[in-house]
């Protein structure tokens, strides 16, 4: 086995549980790994770090297993995999609730590891050279112990191809059920698996969802980036008196519209760039009692932040000209990069910009389905922040 020698001073994040070594972060390798093999990380002292999976391909030159010396085998990872889906079934027994992230990459030790339930169907996804090998492994215990209808292979995300590794999709097991409609909060949602976001849909806010229903009552809503609509439905379902859900895509409205018809509600879908959208509203001077903005993330990268503080802030300043005292602004990003600190600051920003006071009511993170793991800051991407405008 090959051994990689971190830099001095590199080495205090993997001591706290970090499994990334990056090639700026390497001193030397001993041997000549193949990409995707094992190796054998150690500090600048050679005292051991853990076992990982080496690719001079990626960035990421590799990713630890282990942070001690039990040996990597396959029941390793059947024994991940089995302890991933028993940490999950506090989720699948909400009531109405059949979909969620099974396995989260390196929150659940298994790296570049995606996992989704939609009902009936296991989503899997491979995005590591070195678990390339374990895809049996990995999928033969899915279908063990969670006995789906089918399990599909959803391995066409473009960081395959930086890992060197093949793009494709197919279904591992059984046959991909057309249409295929979920449950979640007790709300009927259909999901494209094949041409949907990411795996299919997103699984995360969940809580959040459920969350929102409290202040909708009797309200006029507006849900700007609304994808499937996952917040409209619970205003819809809760009771408000007008839900309004913004898009950019045609095909994400269509399928807010199929999604509202499905549990015999109404919501106004609009297919519009909602950062044009809520310019729009507040020159026409609309008003909504309750405002959730959930984009996709504004920066993938570090040199990116300010802008990205930019875009959350001009949507933050437009939702609250739109809200009167004792409105709800529910606000997110679901960038790594952005610190929580740094979001929660620029949505306060847009406030002080208007002199207007507000409370914040809650500050939430992604469902618990999609677990932090400690010593590994990445593994928390999304900020939720709640407001209630006083004045």
């Amino acid at each position: 086995m090959a051994t990689v020698h971190v830099l001095n001073g590199r080495q205090k994040k993997l001591v706290h549980g970090h499994p990334w070594v990056y090639g700026n972060e390497i001193e030397r390798v001993e041997g000549t790994p193949a990409d995707g093999d094992l190796v054998e990380t150690v500090d600048f002292r050679g005292r051991f770090l853990g076992y990982g999976l080496y690719n001079s391909h990626s960035l990421l030159r590799v990713r630890l297993l282990t942070h001690d010396r039990t040996e990597v085998t396959e029941e390793l990872i059947r024994g991940r995999v089995r302890s991933a889906l028993r940490a999950r079934q506090v989720v699948l027994e909400r009531p109405g609730t059949d979909s969620c992230r099974l396995i989260y990459g390196e929150a659940d030790r298994l790296p570049g590891v995606i996992c989704d339930r939609f009902g009936p169907v296991v989503v899997l996804q491979i995005l590591t050279l070195g678990m390339e090998k374990y895809t049996g492994i990995i999928a033969d215990t899915l279908i063990e112990c969670v006995q789906p209808e089918c399990l599909y292979l959803a391995n066409d995300d473009r960081i395959r191809e930086k890992e060197g590794m093949d793009c494709y999709t197919r279904e591992y097991f059984g046959t991909l059920p057309e249409p295929l409609r979920i449950e979640e909060n007790g709300i009927h949602m259909q999901v494209d698996i094949r041409g949907g976001q990411k795996t299919g849909s997103f699984l995360d806010q969940k809580a959040n969802h459920l969350y929102l229903r409290q202040f909708c009552r009797g309200a006029r809503v507006l849900d700007c980036f609304s994808y499937a609509g996952g917040f409209a439905l619970n205003a819809a379902v809760a009771g408000a008196s007008e839900v309004t859900a913004v898009d950019i895509s045609e095909a994400a409205v269509d399928l807010i519209r199929t999604n509202a018809e499905l549990n015999g509600l109404r919501i106004n879908a609009v297919c519009q760039n909602a950062f044009d959208y809520l310019r729009e509203q507040v020159r026409q001077g609309a008003g909504y009692d309750v405002v959730v903005l959930d984009p996709p993330a504004f920066t993938k990268a570090h040199a990116n932040l300010e802008n990205a503080c930019r875009g959350y802030k001009e949507i933050a300043l437009s939702a609250m000209r739109l809200l009167p005292a004792g409105g709800v602004l529910a606000t997110h990003s679901c960038s790594y990069h952005m610190p929580e600190e740094t979001f929660l600051n620029t949505v306060f920003s847009a406030a002080q910009d208007l002199h207007r006071q507000v409370q914040l009511i809650d500050l939430r993170r992604q469902d618990v389905d999609h677990p932090v793991l400690a010593g590994y800051p990445e593994s928390h991407y999304l900020k939720s922040v709640w407001l209630r405008m006083l004045d």
